[in-house]
């Protein structure tokens, strides 16, 4: 079964600022919603590749090392906790969306290679999962569908940005409620792994 733990922890960490979103917004700056739109198989593919990788290579240690997902799992909170002290000290700082255009190509291989990937495969879903294939299915299949609204979204961002109609949609807003969304997430993680020790 899965849990709105996992759905709210995927989500909080989709919505977190990083390479694969920041190309969602230049691409909703540069051309809009609907042309942008075509990306979100790119990321889709980039993550159910990188995460199927990373859930193998653990699930396969894990059973020699069975400490190894735990400690994977401090270590994703800790992570956690760091992208949220990042984003906190840096919502003032100006980002550049300004990028050359955005193809498919391009955001499947920045998805592919972004260090959410190890931490959704160590630590957001469960170790179970890279053990039995119904339960794979069912979380990837989840995990792909929340992609679509938060991509969605990182463009409808990078257009609204381009207009500048909603002043309190800035990027120093969404950044300080990431940071406290992710350290609200980091907190549980932390202490379900420290149980499991």
């Amino acid at each position: 079964m899965i849990s709105w733990f996992f759905i709210g922890l995927v989500m909080a960490i989709l919505l977190t600022p990083g390479p694969t979103n920041t190309l969602l917004a230049s691409s909703g700056i540069q051309v809009g919603i609907r042309k942008s739109l075509q990306l979100i198989p790119a990321e889709a593919f980039g993550y159910l590749i990188s995460i199927t990788i990373w859930g193998v290579i653990i699930g396969t240690v894990s059973k020699q090392f069975p400490i190894i997902p735990t400690i994977l799992k401090l270590f994703s909170a800790g992570y956690i906790l760091f992208l949220a002290l990042k984003l906190w000290r840096t919502a003032s700082k100006e980002e550049n969306f300004n990028q050359a255009t955005i193809r498919a190509r391009e955001l499947f291989v920045a998805t592919l290679l972004n260090p959410k990937a190890l931490l959704f495969a160590s630590a957001i879903f469960p170790n179970y999962v890279w053990h039995n294939v119904s339960a794979y299915t069912s979380h990837m299949l989840v995990f792909l569908l929340l992609i679509v609204p938060i991509a969605f979204f990182w463009t409808f961002i990078g257009a609204v940005l381009s207009n500048n109609k909603v002043s309190w949609l800035n990027q120093y807003n969404l950044q300080k409620t990431a940071s406290l969304v992710l350290v609200s997430f980091s907190i549980p993680l932390s202490y379900s792994a420290i149980v499991n020790l």
